[in-house]
């Protein structure tokens, strides 16, 4: 077997993951204290409010980066969803499913972030715009995964299921990207351009939390990801001989039940 597919797959295996996955979550939940912590400072209480918004501007330093991994998490979601429907990789199956709950908070945080925001400056807490509308399906079709993975008594079978609403479900992605393009909505164009050759029209003092926090995000997905799974692991696995192994290793018992 290839070298790549050989390490591919024994990381994928359960206890291989737990074992990883134990190593990265410390570091994970450091990052996201130490790019979270000055993000919400700065936005908070150091970045200038808006000249227009006020201090209600301060909304987008959770808004915004929950908006972007309500939409990453979904690809997320699909692409591991894929990867366990195509070569039946049980890891993958199980962080689809544990990625469910994590996306659908992003976006509930979303919309209600956006709806605090969208009083001051629209007047109203909601309007059937383009982009609203494609947030609320996305909030939709997360809970349609959820259901699926919950509705269906096998694992195996419901992962297959989810994982194909998932991947239809990715046609709402650009719809969400480019409604302000598509379509004459209440929402601005896109003011962040990190990679592109026109410079970003944000102003730095406000553009250096805003990217903190996505990155805080970000950070915070993978510790909360890594730790449903591994619970999630441990259930499907409860009755193998490495989850018994480890059991007695927490517990401080030799295989006869004695401590040492």
């Amino acid at each position: 077997m290839h070298p790549l597919l050989l390490w591919f797959h024994k990381t994928g295996s359960p206890p291989e993951f737990y074992r990883l996955s134990g190593k990265f979550l410390p570091w994970l939940i450091a990052l996201t204290a130490l790019t979270g912590l000055p993000g919400l400072y700065l936005g908070l209480f150091e970045a200038p409010a808006d000249y227009l918004q006020r201090e209600s501007v301060r909304i987008m330093y959770i808004h915004v980066p929950s908006a972007w991994m309500s939409m990453f998490i979904f690809a997320f979601m699909a692409v591991v969803g894929a990867v366990g429907l195509i070569w039946r990789v049980k890891i993958a199956e199980v962080l689809a499913r544990c990625a469910a709950p994590i996306g659908a908070t992003f976006t509930a945080i979303t919309l209600i972030t956006g709806s605090l925001w969208g009083k001051p400056t629209w007047g109203t807490y909601w309007v059937w715009d383009a982009r609203l509308t494609s947030e609320l399906v996305l909030l939709f079709l997360y809970f349609g995964v959820m259901a699926l993975h919950n509705a269906i008594e096998d694992p195996r079978r419901a992962a297959r299921a989810a994982a194909i609403l998932a991947l239809v479900g990715l046609i709402n992605l650009p719809v969400i990207h480019y409604s302000v393009e598509w379509w004459n909505t209440l929402h601005q164009g896109q003011s962040i351009r990190l990679f592109a050759s026109d410079k970003s029209s944000i102003d730095p003092s406000m553009l250096t939390p805003l990217i903190l926090m996505a990155f805080a995000t970000k950070f915070w997905f993978g510790a909360s990801l890594l730790s449903r799974a591994r619970v999630q692991v441990l259930e499907q696995e409860s009755g193998k001989d490495w989850v018994r192994q480890l059991v007695r290793k927490e517990l401080g018992t030799d295989d006869l039940g004695k401590t040492p």
